[in-house]
């Protein structure tokens, strides 16, 4: 839009605009000018052998025309019968294979004698600026189309394994919970926060959550009886309502959702919404990673979880350092007069369970206690094709 700002300016033209060929038409993507509405619409195509563009492409005009009654075998042009064009400049643009992509050009509805070579060059200038643009756009595009085409492969094979890791009492003896975790199949290997991450950015994010989350709830029946499974959700995933869907058959009192995100809620109001209805199913409510950052202390204020979850950046040598200590202290005093219990994160030695356990710490879960393990290997789940 600016270069094509710029151009217009420059030549002091009426109407600038980047026009795509696309099959044998041109199709104007963006237009610039007062009341451009009366000249080109934005989205309006127009056949290639009517345009101006189709003559310059073949090298029968040049690409700069002050007068158009200077070429009389254009006369009959559609395209100077539905627009008022008396002078043209239009420069091909070429994408990053070199295959053209389109036009940029300006036009105005009166001859235009004073334009030289020195505008021509400039113009040139201002197109190899936009040829610029449209090539990263189209990369970001093709990068995006690649990203939803892997993540709708992986949603149409279910092409992920449930993990899951133990959450230990520290407070007593044996296993409280698990947490569920996702492990993605498709080689090479990824980090599933990737993989979540690129659901999200192709509009596929409740999707991809929601199919996990289905596939978690399936193992609570494989669970001991006395302990519960934890579930990540983000905010966005929660605010639609669709997991207390997936709990119709489930006993939701064995069943925590983890909120996994600290970006700005979008609907606040909605996501509480959200909230209280797993409440009423018996649901109770964990925020991931608190002390990490202000948001995600925020969300312990909003929310009122049932159950806060120290990031491991204040579980790491909490037993050698005293901020650590003391942040983690303060949390669970905040949980003991808001009536939520503690689990840490990321306990990756006997000291700083020790440590977390004296400052009463309810639960932990890290590789100290027990790395994650597929559910499939835990309980010989049958597989299917």
């Amino acid at each position: 839009m600016n270069a094509l700002t710029f151009a217009r300016s420059h030549l002091d033209m009426e109407v600038a605009f980047l026009a795509r060929i696309v099959g044998d038409d041109l199709v104007f993507e963006t237009v610039v000018g007062p009341e451009t509405e009366k000249v080109i619409v934005v989205g309006q195509s127009v056949p290639m052998k009517s345009t101006l563009s189709q003559y310059i492409l073949e090298g029968l005009l040049p690409e700069l025309i002050t007068d158009v009654k200077d070429f009389p075998f254009i006369q009959d042009l559609g395209v100077l019968k539905t627009i008022k064009i008396q002078s043209h400049v239009g420069i091909p643009i070429y994408d990053s294979e070199g295959a053209i992509y389109g036009m940029f050009s300006c036009v105005d509805s009166r001859p235009r004698p004073s334009l030289n070579a020195r505008d021509l060059k400039v113009m040139r200038a201002f197109a190899s600026l936009s040829a610029d643009q449209i090539i990263r756009r189209l990369a970001q595009e093709e990068a995006a189309a690649l990203k939803r085409k892997a993540i709708e492969s992986v949603l149409e094979g279910q092409s992920f394994e449930i993990a899951l890791q133990p959450i230990m009492r520290l407070q007593g003896d044996g296993t409280a919970g698990y947490e569920a975790l996702c492990r993605f199949s498709p080689e090479p290997y990824r980090a599933p926060n990737l993989w979540f991450d690129d659901a999200a950015e192709a509009g596929l994010q409740v999707t991809l959550e929601l199919l996990v989350i289905e596939a978690a709830l399936a193992l609570l029946p494989h669970l001991p009886p006395e302990s519960y499974l934890a579930v990540n959700s983000s905010p966005n995933t929660l605010a639609t309502g669709k997991i207390a869907k997936l709990l119709d058959d489930v006993d939701g009192s064995r069943v925590l959702v983890e909120i996994t995100e600290h970006a700005e809620i979008a609907n606040l109001d909605q996501l509480l919404m959200a909230i209280d209805q797993l409440r009423e199913q018996n649901v109770r409510i964990a925020v991931d990673d608190a002390g990490a950052g202000y948001s995600g202390l925020q969300q312990i204020v909003r929310l009122r979880p049932e159950v806060i979850k120290l990031d491991m950046s204040l579980t790491q040598d909490v037993d050698k350092d005293l901020a650590r200590r003391s942040l983690a202290s303060a949390m669970v005093q905040f949980a003991k007069d808001t009536n939520a219990r503690v689990v840490a994160e990321g306990i990756e030695t006997e000291a700083e369970m020790r440590t977390l356990k004296r400052l009463g710490v309810d639960m932990g879960q890290g590789y100290h206690l027990g790395r994650p393990k597929l559910a499939a290997n835990m309980f010989e789940l049958e597989q299917t094709a």
